[in-house]
């Protein structure tokens, strides 16, 4: 659907009242966010890590206990997909709208360093990353869309998703059905993300199309042979050989790539030998692979391993690569975008939006629900210092997020619901996205 005509059904739908100011999303998410609040310190203090999160699963399911859902608990994972059926009336042999709305629930490995009364009490696990309060914002959608469901021209799937952090959650669920969870294939789908730096809280922000890197590993053995470190020449010495193919992958790089799509390869581990005058038989180099489109990842991969292999056979040697696949691209579709963003403006204003000039570096596994489905992913600052600039960033130790963002979370989630929906029986079908 052209981006100005979906913008401009969604202020629309969004001047209308959901039963008299009370019932306004935003201030159904204020009234309740003292319940969000402590929902996430609880998830805070104990959190879980990977594809099973059996705690975390049952404090998501008390919280949604007495909504009228239908709920799906994943059977290789601790995962929940609950669907909300709205009430209101679509058109007479329309397809009733399905949005879904997304919250990753894991933690990661990081023994927490922070003064509040409810650190993590798991020795070595921290909610490091906010997915604390996105399952807490979800938990809270869910609450208000349940609430105004009579206003709800559509149903709306909630995803609540372990192992974003890895090995991956979003694809077992997507295999177990988690998009089709509301008897078909969502039209739309959008997810957030809390960052604890960079911008003053409450402050949103994203960009169109790629927003978030690709993010594979790669592994390279160089096969020599060693000997005695005062003879090389009677070995075949796999260090230097190494060596030359780190820079050459930067050459590579700088050579091999447009400057307007650009990727980044880093050598992070690299070792060989075990005395210093040993000529070791082996070196092994590990490194990531990052790309912002799906053409220069392709491209990267087959020069990591053409790379590799000519180099170590230039001197005799051999090269094995290993190409470890992580996440693709994050592609944020640009209707859906611009509508999630006109959204943002009319809910909270102009002065809290910043463009985001460029792709983040970092990988998300929402990439794969939207290589599916058409949405938007968004960020959000829950900055608890008054200098973004110098706060500790997602994944430390000290990553500190101010969870007084959390109703204003729930409220954007549950709006673009509602008014998704309202849009899509409102415009012509050739229209929507």
């Amino acid at each position: 659907m052209p981006c100005s005509r979906l913008c401009d059904v969604a202020r629309r739908v969004g001047a209308r009242h959901y039963g008299g100011l009370v019932s306004t999303p935003l201030n159904l998410a204020r009234a309740m966010g003292e319940d969000l609040v402590a929902l996430r310190r609880d998830l805070h203090r104990h959190p879980e890590i990977g594809l099973h999160l059996p705690r975390t699963q049952q404090r998501v399911l008390d919280a949604l206990a007495g909504l009228d859902l239908e709920i799906t608990l994943g059977a290789g994972l601790s995962s929940v997909v609950a669907v909300l059926r709205g009430r209101a009336a679509t058109p007479a042999g329309a397809e009733r709208p399905v949005v879904l709305l997304r919250g990753d629930m894991d933690a990661l490995p990081v023994q927490e360093d922070l003064p509040h009364d409810w650190v993590s009490a798991t020795p070595g696990a921290m909610h490091a990353c906010g997915h604390d309060l996105h399952v807490a914002a979800l938990v809270g959608a869910a609450r208000i869309l349940h609430e105004l469901r009579d206003d709800l021209a559509g149903d709306v799937v909630f995803m609540f998703q372990p192992a974003e952090e890895g090995p991956g959650g979003a694809e077992p669920m997507i295999a177990e059905g988690a998009l089709d969870a509301a008897g078909r294939r969502a039209d739309t789908a959008y997810a957030l993300h809390v960052i604890s730096s960079e911008h003053p809280r409450g402050v949103w922000w994203g960009r169109p199309g790629p927003e978030m890197a690709a993010s594979d590993e790669f592994t390279i053995v160089v096969r020599g042979r060693g000997g005695h470190g005062s003879a090389p020449h009677r070995t075949l010495d796999p260090v230097p050989v190494a060596c030359e193919i780190v820079l050459a992958l930067q050459s590579t790089v700088a050579r091999g790539h447009s400057i307007w799509d650009p990727v980044v390869v880093t050598v992070g581990t690299l070792h060989a030998g075990t005395a210093p005058n040993i000529i070791s038989d082996d070196a092994t180099m590990t490194g990531t692979l990052r790309s912002f489109s799906a053409a220069a990842r392709t491209q990267l991969h087959n020069e990591v391993v053409r790379v590799a292999e000519q180099i170590a056979a230039a001197h005799g040697m051999r090269a094995e690569v290993s190409l470890h696949l992580g996440y693709p691209v994050t592609v944020n579709n640009p209707a859906e975008f611009a509508f999630a963003k006109a959204t943002i403006l009319d809910l909270f204003g102009t002065e809290r939006w910043v463009d985001m000039p460029d792709p983040e570096a970092g990988a998300e596994d929402f990439s794969y629900v939207l290589q599916e489905v058409p949405g938007a992913y968004v960020f959000l600052s829950a900055c608890a210092s008054s200098d973004p600039q110098t706060a500790e960033d997602n994944h430390s130790p000290r990553a500190d997020f101010d969870d007084s963002v959390l109703p204003d979370a729930a409220a954007l989630l549950a709006e673009l619901a509602l008014r998704r929906c309202r849009s899509s029986v409102e415009l012509p079908r050739g229209d929507r996205a």
